[in-house]
């Protein structure tokens, strides 16, 4: 008699033991899935720097003109490293970030109208970004994107809600 009541109490341990390990289980996995939504979230927060940083210093480019020249955009990314329009260095990025979604310094480029120049960049990426809504004004127009590859980091470009066109304005020159 004690037996069977010993193999069912044994019987009753071992399932209640798969229950917690079921428990614990399921909790490592949603935590998992947050920590990898967390990691998305950062890399995009990154992207959203990283792009603005280019933006600023196309645009430093852009002022920066020397007088008597016409105001054209850089013709490669290195060039806002080291101006090559100023006999001394001048600098209007510290560095070439590489892009935080793909880890690599293969920014798509956007090139002016004639293709000499550089008014910008995008990632490659063609994953779905977390973010669909709610982003800094300056980045009104990423709203409602599918990829982060339709986040464009430009300067001297109209966009709007419906994307982004190059201004004509800003070819004249």
């Amino acid at each position: 008699m004690v037996k069977a009541a010993s193999r069912r109490a044994g019987g009753f341990t071992y399932i209640g033991l798969l229950i917690v390990v079921a428990i614990v289980g399921l909790g490592a996995a949603m935590s998992l899935s947050l920590g990898v939504m967390a990691q998305r979230r950062q890399v995009e927060d990154e992207l959203l720097f990283t792009g603005l940083q280019y933006k600023r210093a196309i645009r430093s480019y852009f002022e920066a003109t020397p007088p008597g020249m016409t105001a054209t955009p850089p013709a490669r990314l290195e060039d806002l490293l080291r101006d090559p329009r100023y006999p001394s260095p001048r600098r209007h990025l510290r560095r070439l970030y590489p892009d935080p979604v793909t880890g690599q310094a293969d920014w798509a480029l956007i090139r002016s109208m004639d293709g000499r120049g550089i008014l910008g960049v995008r990632s490659r990426s063609t994953d779905a970004p977390l973010r669909v809504d709610h982003f800094p004004e300056e980045f009104f127009h990423f709203k409602g994107r599918k990829r982060y590859a339709d986040w464009l980091f430009v300067y001297g470009v109209v966009c709007s809600d419906t994307g982004c066109e190059i201004d004509p304005a800003q070819n004249a020159n």
